[in-house]
């Protein structure tokens, strides 16, 4: 185990932290840092993490429980569409901890943590949700569809493998200043 392990694993566990208090606001943050250790690995030089995506999903685990842990707090639907979620992406999880096939990811795609920021948000802006089964069918599609692009690129066309953090960064810098 590298330094670097230590410290990106200590930034991703603090960072998991608020959502326990602050659902939406934690949760959107737990979410920005675990994008942001990309940048974080990019900028320092402790060792490297020898295996990031089986490092990304066990760390993905911290924030993925204190959403659980939040999401036990609900009732009705909101609580058991996170309940079932969190188990379907579990068995994913362990299918790709089994085989190492990131393509698995797609079969099982984290759909648990937009379900709870959608949840999170109505749950702060509004009285819960009464979910009738078209509007969760309908969100659960939504949400579905956009976590399977974001699978699909990330895991089976592996669009950002081979870029680091920081030069994706410079790009949409120099696309949208136009330089």
């Amino acid at each position: 185990m590298t330094l670097e392990v230590l410290v990106v694993g200590a930034f991703r566990i603090l960072g998991s932290l608020p959502v326990l208090r602050w659902p939406l606001a934690g949760g959107i943050l737990a979410i920005l840092v675990d994008l942001s250790d990309l940048v974080l690995i990019n900028v320092l030089d402790l060792g490297g993490i020898p295996d990031y995506q089986r490092f990304d999903k066990i760390m993905d685990l911290v924030y993925m429980g204190a959403f659980l842990v939040v999401a036990l707090r609900w009732t009705g639907p909101d609580r058991s569409v996170a309940v079932a979620l969190f188990a379907y992406r579990m068995i994913g999880f362990a299918a790709f901890e089994l085989t190492g096939e990131r393509a698995l990811l797609l079969v099982f795609p984290n759909v648990f943590e937009p379900w709870f920021l959608l949840v999170a948000a109505l749950h702060h802006r509004w009285d819960p949700v009464p979910w009738t089964r078209v509007r969760l069918a309908g969100a659960l599609l939504v949400l579905f569809a956009v976590k399977e692009v974001q699978e699909w690129a990330l895991h089976l066309a592996k669009l950002f493998d081979n870029i680091t953090a920081l030069d994706a960064i410079d790009q949409v810098w120099h696309w949208l200043t136009g330089g």
